[in-house]
C-alpha cells in the first residue's frame, strides 16, 4: 500500500479509502487505481475487513449450481453489486436448509456486507444467526409468510394454479402433476399446492400427483430429466385416462416427453405436458414445452438493487454513496417487497 501511495502521490489513507469504496475526489481515485494496476498490488481483504469492520463481499446462497435459472439470478446480482465495488461469495446449499445453516456460519466469518438467500424456509438457528449479523438480507424466488428482511419473489402456488387453469381452458379435464421428491423443495411443494387448489376449484377430480419413490433428491443434482420414464409409468398405471401432465419444472417435463416418445405416445395428442421455469431446454425440446416463465436475471438484478438500497439506509453516507451512485437508483424507489411477474408461455406440448 505504501508503494501504491508513493507512486500515486497520495497518503496510504487515501489508498485505503479508494480500495474500500469510500468517497474521494475523482482525480485521487484515478491516480490510485492506475498505481494499483501498474504495481500489481492486491489488497488484503481480510486485513481490510478487520481494520474497517466491513468487507466488500456479499454472501449469496443458491440451491443448485447446475440450474441455468439460478446461474442467471447470480449473474443479475453480480451485474448490480460489482459496480459498487462489492464481490460475491457463492454458496451451494443442494436444497438442504441444514447445509445452508452450516455454510452461513462459515461465510459470516468473512463479515459480509449483506446476504442474499434463495427461498424463505430456514432453520431456527439460521434465522438467529442472520438476526445477530445485523446486515441487510434479501430472500428470493419466493414470498415467505415471515420474511427476514427484504424479498424479491413471486407466488409459486399462484403461478402453478395459473398453469392448471391454462390447461383447463385448453380443454384438458384429467390433469396430473409430477412433483419433487424432496420435502425441502419449498418452491416445488408450493407448485403442488397451486395445482391442488386449481383442480379443486374447477371441480375436476381427485388429485393425480405422482412422486416416484426412487427419485430421491435428483432435482437438487440436476438429474430429474432421467426419471421421466418412471414418472410417466406411475401416472398412467394409476390413472390411464390422464390427458395432461403438469410438471414441477421444465427438467421434469423434458424427461416425461422423452418417455412419451419411447412409448409411442404423441405429445400433446395422446397426453399434453407442461413445465415450469422456461429453461432453455423448454424452447428447443420437441415438441417445445408449454411452461411458466419468470425472469431469473431480473430476480437477481432487483435483489442486488434492494440490497444496495438497504446499505444506503443503514450505513453512513460516505460508506454507501458510491454503491448507490453505481446503481443509479435512489433507495426510495426500491421497496422491501418486490413481486416478480410470471407468464404462461404456450408452446407445442400443451
Amino acid at each position: 500500500m505504501a508503494d501504491v501511495a508513493e507512486l500515486a502521490g497520495v497518503s496510504k489513507m487515501s489508498v485505503s479509502r479508494v480500495l474500500t469504496g469510500q468517497q474521494v475526489s475523482d482525480d485521487i481515485r484515478a491516480r490510485v487505481l492506475k498505481a494499483v494496476k501498474d504495481t500489481g498490488y492486491v489488497a488484503d481483504a481480510v486485513a481490510g475487513a478487520f481494520s474497517s469492520g466491513k468487507s466488500n463481499v456479499i454472501a449469496v446462497f443458491v440451491p443448485s449450481l447446475t440450474s441455468s435459472n439460478f446461474a442467471e439470478t447470480v449473474r443479475g446480482i453480480n451485474d448490480v453489486v460489482e459496480g459498487g465495488n462489492l464481490r460475491l461469495l457463492l454458496a451451494n446449499t443442494d436444497y438442504l436448509i441444514e447445509r445452508e445453516e452450516s455454510l452461513l456460519r462459515a461465510l459470516l466469518g468473512h463479515q459480509p456486507r449483506g446476504v442474499i438467500l434463495t427461498g424463505g424456509k430456514h432453520t431456527a438457528k439460521t434465522r438467529t444467526l442472520l438476526q445477530r449479523a445485523n446486515v441487510p438480507i434479501v430472500e428470493t424466488w419466493e414470498i415467505p409468510p415471515k420474511p427476514l428482511d427484504r424479498v424479491v419473489g413471486f407466488s409459486n402456488s399462484e403461478a402453478a394454479a395459473a398453469m392448471a387453469q391454462h390447461l383447463y381452458q385448453r380443454g384438458y379435464r384429467r390433469i396430473g402433476f409430477v412433483g419433487s421428491a424432496s420435502h425441502l423443495d419449498t418452491r416445488g411443494n408450493a407448485r403442488r399446492e397451486g395445482y391442488l387448489k386449481a383442480v379443486a376449484a374447477a371441480g375436476l377430480h381427485a388429485p393425480r400427483d405422482v412422486i416416484p419413490s426412487e427419485w430421491g433428491d435428483d432435482m437438487a443434482h440436476g438429474r430429474a430429466m432421467g426419471q421421466g420414464a418412471s414418472a410417466l409409468q406411475a401416472m398412467l398405471d394409476q390413472w390411464p385416462d390422464t390427458d395432461a401432465i403438469m410438471c414441477n419444472s421444465d427438467i421434469h417435463a423434458f424427461g416425461v416427453i422423452m418417455a412419451c416418445h419411447r412409448r409411442g405416445l404423441t405429445v400433446p395428442k395422446d397426453v399434453a405436458v407442461a413445465g415450469f421455469g422456461d429453461f432453455e431446454v423448454s424452447r428447443h425440446c420437441y415438441p417445445s414445452i408449454t411452461t411458466v416463465s419468470v425472469n431469473p436475471y431480473a430476480i437477481g438484478k432487483l435483489a442486488g438493487e434492494s440490497l444496495l438500497a438497504a446499505l444506503e439506509s443503514t450505513e453512513p453516507p460516505n460508506a454507501s454513496r458510491r454503491l448507490i451512485a453505481a446503481n443509479q437508483r435512489p433507495a426510495a424507489d426500491v421497496p422491501k417487497l418486490i413481486r416478480i411477474p410470471y407468464e404462461i408461455i404456450a408452446r407445442e406440448s400443451a
